[in-house]
């Protein structure tokens, strides 16, 4: 039918069509979405509701997200519907303003319903786009591309309604030194927490051209935690709250002082763009060792109270984002506290995130940078939201391969760490219990020396989480490629933080495991380099999954022919092999056989 006069067909107005002329081949395309996602949900609840663990299959993982969408775009439409009928009977009793007030709530309600259903469910799980185990990129670390995962479920007790989990009374903290001992005794391959420590900074300077030389009295190293949800309001530390543990930064700062021999006035905790909590702030000061009260904590300028230093910029160490688009000139600026230091912890969470899929170690410094803006004195990382997120096409430019790859911030930073004691579901979430923990709390602790390896076993984690559905989309690991291959790029990107010309070289090794059940990676299973995964619990020994050399689960002859093929090797000989290296003396000899021997016939639980 024509608009201008009527007629059918109408040839004084060929090019004019109502609606109601389009072809109708194309109808079914309207019931397309309402159709898959009833479908996904009714197939959901049939196989998930007699067999929760089926949640976690690959079909599961997708047809969720669809169900998910359906009955938000359900509640929404449903909802703006309702609405509107609403008005109109409003406006004929000529209840004008009531009627405006529906027709507002109609709107929002749409909005509400296409908004969610476009920004996460559609997307669908994360799917990675390469096969398991096959690493790209470089392993970095005493023992290259090597990640410790120390689970300890008795760490973490609170019942959630008692309380708050950050309660000395619901986080052990004994078990939770544990951990930590653990984890860096593990990650070096050290039999005590002090040869742990020398271990990690003698490696830091050899490969820095500083001489083989440990931790020197006054050197500064500063701490980077994640204070997302503290904005210095005495409200920001509900019981739930998903905020880093004060446990797990106590036996850190334990763990420099008293093991490594770092004075407490050479520690520097931040968060530039936030806030540190009493809940961190009064366990530290909780202690009566003056190391303990010399420890200083810097925040953000306009919220710096209560002992809380202010961070400064520093302008003559910028960072130069390798983007033109980047707002603000491409620039951004660190704090003097990481500027003037020389070493850096990268202490992060484990917790998906709404705009980026997750956030981990390499997003954690979002919270270092200044940019030339009035909002919050410049500390916030607003300007680079564009370049880092979830669904971004794989092989583009990603901000974060310029943050990690800085001299001042990957550069100097001497372990990764991600606290796992208490996942949540996205970065505005409270914590929650994982299925994938069998709906426990994750009471996890990961560390590395490779920001790249560490990453990609948190995205592996959390991918597995039937709950954590904000870890979608294509972009999610975009960095992870783009920084293990920072040299040659997929997106051909130059990275050059630094300005000068000189592009980056591999930044980590990247891969995904196996299976969620076995959690298997390259190393692991003898395949080569790339990551190699160690999974304990606080109390284990650690050395009995040391001695397993063929990584098959038992310590028997195998390993001992592997042992055997290094037999006083040192570090200079062509046939030496630093996973024989037992007892860390530098030296394949009996005490690396005896450490074998006392692990024979171990099987991995």
């Amino acid at each position: 039918m024509c608009h201008e006069c009527d007629e059918r067909p109408c040839k004084q107005h060929p090019t004019t069509r109502c609606f109601t002329d389009r072809p109708k081949r194309w109808y079914w395309c309207f019931w397309a979405f309402p159709f898959l996602g009833l479908a996904s949900l009714v197939w959901f609840l049939i196989r998930v509701i007699p067999k929760p663990t089926r949640a976690t299959y690959p079909c599961q993982r997708l047809a969720a997200p669809l169900a998910g969408g359906f009955v938000v775009w359900l509640l929404g439409v449903g909802g703006s519907v309702l609405a509107c009928r609403k008005v109109t009977r409003l406006f004929r009793e000529s209840r004008r303003l009531i009627a405006c007030a529906f027709l507002v709530l109609a709107v929002v309600m749409a909005w509400w319903s296409v908004s969610l259903v476009e920004d996460r469910s559609v997307q669908g799980a994360f799917v990675p786009s390469e096969p398991p185990n096959r690493p790209m990129g470089v392993g970095q670390g005493i023992h290259p591309g090597r990640v410790v995962w120390v689970h300890e479920p008795d760490a973490t007790r609170w019942d959630g309604v008692t309380g708050a989990w950050w309660e000395d009374e619901h986080t052990d903290q004994d078990l939770v030194d544990a951990m930590v001992s653990q984890a860096v005794r593990m990650l070096t391959g050290r039999n005590n927490d002090t040869a742990a420590w020398d271990a990690l900074f003698r490696h830091f300077n050899q490969t820095r051209d500083l001489g083989d030389v440990g931790y020197q009295d006054g050197e500064e190293i500063a701490i980077k935690i994640n204070m997302n949800l503290d904005d210095g309001s005495k409200w920001d530390w509900s019981p739930a709250v998903s905020l880093p543990s004060p446990q797990v930064i106590f036996a850190l700062l334990d763990q420099l002082i008293n093991k490594a021999g770092v004075p407490g006035g050479a520690i520097l905790l931040y968060d530039a763009s936030r806030y540190i909590g009493d809940p961190i702030y009064d366990k530290v000061r909780g202690s009566v060792d003056p190391n303990f009260q010399a420890v200083r904590f810097f925040v953000r300028p306009e919220v710096a109270k209560n002992g809380r230093l202010a961070a400064e910029r520093d302008t003559a160490h910028p960072v130069h984002f390798s983007h033109p688009n980047v707002p603000h000139g491409a620039r951004a600026y660190l704090p003097r506290c990481v500027t003037e230091a020389k070493y850096l912890i990268n202490m992060t969470l484990l917790r998906p995130h709404q705009m980026s899929g997750i956030t981990l170690c390499a997003k954690n410094h979002f919270g270092s940078i200044c940019f030339d803006i009035a909002f919050r004195g410049g500390w916030t990382p607003e300007p680079l939201h564009d370049f880092a997120k979830r669904n971004q096409a794989p092989g583009s430019y990603n901000c974060l391969v310029d943050l990690i790859g800085h001299p001042h911030l990957g550069g100097k930073t001497l372990l990764y760490i991600i606290d796992g004691l208490y996942g949540a579901e996205h970065q505005n979430a409270n914590i929650m219990r994982y299925a994938s923990f069998g709906e426990d709390w994750t009471s996890s602790l990961l560390v590395s020396q490779d920001p790249i390896a560490i990453d990609s076993v948190g995205l592996d984690i959390l991918r597995n989480e039937p709950k954590a559905t904000w870890c979608a989309g294509q972009g999610v690991e975009n960095y992870l490629h783009e920084a293990a291959l920072a040299d040659s790029p997929p997106s051909g990107i130059h990275y050059d933080p630094k300005g000068d010309g000189t592009g980056l070289m591999s930044l980590g090794v990247h891969e995904h495991w196996n299976n969620a059940q076995d959690k298997q990676y390259s190393v692991n299973l003898g395949l080569g380099d790339g990551i190699e995964l160690i999974v304990v619990g606080a109390t284990d020994s650690g050395y009995e999954a040391l001695a397993d050399l063929t990584a098959d689960g038992v310590v028997d002859a195998h390993d001992l022919a592997v042992l055997f093929q290094t037999w006083l090797a040192g570090l200079d000989d062509p046939w030496w092999d630093p996973l024989c290296d037992l007892s860390t003396n530098g030296r394949i000899d009996l005490g690396d056989f005896t450490v074998l021997a006392g692990a024979w016939g171990w099987r991995e639980p």
